[in-house]
């Protein structure tokens, strides 16, 4: 039975899902876009807003919270210097995902997750 487990487990282990929504929450910070399927997106989307909501603070232990999810030096500085102040005044719902459709291989439900306010 399930009862109480929260969180999703994509048929993976626990270090294959942490280092899976780590590079997943990274390339989202870096390119502010990316396809993927449905269920990984979903399960990322809390943990890729509560970093935009660290960056927002600013303070140094906040920068080191959002070091141990982040795999790239250079995306934690982007985060912080770029991407906190753009959402300053916003309270949350800093992400959007867009239905693409089936994915060729296994009709695996395929959407793209961006950052809402996207500098083009």
């Amino acid at each position: 039975m399930r009862h109480r487990m929260a969180g999703r487990s994509l048929g993976r282990d626990k270090d294959h899902r942490r280092a899976l929504f780590r590079n997943l929450i990274t390339e989202l910070l870096r390119h502010e876009r990316i396809e993927t399927t449905e269920a990984k997106a979903k399960a990322i989307r809390a943990d890729a807003e509560k970093m935009i909501t660290l960056a927002k603070r600013g303070d140094i232990h906040a920068r080191r919270l959002a070091a141990r999810t982040i795999t790239d030096p250079d995306v934690t500085k982007k985060l912080f210097e770029k991407l906190g102040p753009r959402y300053k005044e916003r309270a949350g719902g800093y992400t959007r995902l867009f239905k693409v459709g089936p994915r060729l291989g296994d009709a695996a439900p395929v959407v793209i997750m961006e950052l809402v306010d996207r500098e083009s």
